[in-house]
């Protein structure tokens, strides 16, 4: 088994013309482009989807290897998993080969192979780079190709950064200084990712609202800020590649989870300081000005210095922790404090700041004044609130949100019986009953 860890990028054509000149310029080997074919195989109730393993065969030279990756950790494009390999002597599965221990236990391995199908198959050609950057080798392999399954294909443009030896720290350095070249972004999707919804018949991936975050028992301070930071990232990178994919509405979605890190940002400030993530809030300010333009295209905006910067940048501060860099011991041991605990403080703020702000509106345009508060305040008690009952927290957000709806539509009638029941209500974080 190997940990592999990789950067996955997206490139434009334009991009992938100029890989080979700017990779030139450093020490490396060259190993010319090269076919590959990957088969992957899958039940047709996707168990291994389920178990978040992906199973293929590649098939380059008439030469064949298996390939099984693991439940692993994706932030930003940066990912992290468990890899098994095994060579094979024809492109024919044998899951049989695969160590017994990765399976979860009780699986009967020789039934599953017999309900494993080919599903999706991805083409390309891979040209690839081994570079050497300060104290590590890096794998740059540019893949050009497509993905397919069934009637259905997507093009692939796409150029992958593998730590063969060094540091993580090295991997994340090269890729800010290999994105100056443009027309990159990051690829929090795999193929895999690709393949699988293309099996699906290609549907039109969805809008998705804000999740309320999921939090282990005992979590930190530290572990929740990481899990704020990291689901507003994908919140971006998700609806980044909706919008992309045609949908307009996407884009205020993209302008919501920009909102939603500066809330992270801002509910952990009084033990994160802020000098520690100043530069991450002024690439986010760049990317929203640019959104603030209403003639900016998806294209040119998701593939631009100024987003894949940003992303990169907070992959960086998330999966090295360089806030850590900015701390004493004090603020260090808050940080390795209660989340839970830390959650019941904030939401009681959030909960007066909301019933001062409404406590004497009256007129609609005065309630349009305080909806940008609304919202800001309600994505931070999403944050937030994970540590409870989902039940209570969706019942208590249930009345702000219905009087965010009413402002929004222009409701004009009954907003303030609308805030009376919204503040009325018993705070859950006071009587649910979650241990800390």
């Amino acid at each position: 088994m190997t940990i592999e860890i990789e950067l996955k990028f997206i490139a434009t054509p334009e991009a992938a013309e100029k890989l080979a000149t700017t990779l030139a310029a450093m020490p490396h080997q060259h190993v010319a482009a090269r076919e590959l074919t990957n088969i992957y195989f899958e039940t047709d109730d996707n168990q291994l989807r389920r178990w978040d393993m992906g199973l293929r065969i590649r098939g380059v030279d008439q030469r064949y290897e298996m390939t099984l990756k693991a439940s692993g950790k994706t932030v930003g494009g940066l990912h992290q998993r468990p890899e098994y390999n095994v060579d094979l002597n024809a492109p024919e599965l044998d899951i049989a080969l695969l160590p017994d221990d990765i399976w979860p236990q009780g699986t009967d391995v020789a039934a599953l192979q017999q309900r494993l199908e080919p599903l999706f198959s991805t083409h390309f050609q891979r040209e690839m780079w081994l570079v050497q950057f300060l104290d590590s080798e890096i794998e740059v392999a540019f893949d050009r190709g497509s993905v397919a399954a069934g009637e259905f294909s997507e093009p692939l443009y796409e150029v992958e950064l593998e730590l063969k030896q060094g540091s993580r720290t090295d991997l994340l350095n090269f890729a800010a200084s290999l994105i100056e070249m443009g027309g990159l972004r990051l690829g929090s999707l795999s193929k895999a990712a690709r393949g699988y919804q293309l099996a699906q018949g290609n549907p039109p991936r969805p809008l998705r609202t804000f999740p309320l975050l999921k939090i282990p028992a005992k979590a930190t301070v530290e572990q929740g800020m990481i899990n704020a930071l990291s689901a507003g990232l994908n919140h971006w990178q998700y609806h980044e590649e909706v919008w992309l994919r045609g949908n307009p509405a996407a884009r205020a979605t993209v302008q919501e989870a920009l909102e939603t890190l500066r809330q992270a940002f801002s509910l952990f400030g009084a033990l994160v300081p802020r000098k520690a993530s100043s530069d991450l809030r002024q690439k986010l300010t760049r990317i929203e000005e640019l959104l603030a333009n209403p003639d900016q295209d998806a294209q040119s905006l998701c593939f631009s210095l100024a987003s894949v910067e940003a992303q990169l940048a907070l992959t960086h501060w998330l999966v090295e922790t360089q806030w850590q860099n900015w701390l004493d011991d004090k603020s260090k041991n808050k940080l390795q404090g209660s989340f839970k605990r830390f959650s019941d403080i904030m939401l009681s703020r959030i909960n007066a700041d909301l019933k001062d702000t409404f406590a004497d509106v009256q007129l609609f345009n005065e309630f349009q004044d305080k909806a940008t508060r609304l919202n800001r305040q309600l994505l931070a008690v999403h944050l937030l609130a994970g540590a409870y009952p989902a039940e209570e927290v969706n019942n208590w957000l249930s009345a702000w949100q219905t009087l965010q709806h009413a402002i929004y539509i222009q409701q004009e009638r009954g907003l303030n019986t609308l805030v009376n029941q919204a503040i009325k209500q018993v705070p859950f974080w006071l009587t649910s009953g979650v241990s800390r």
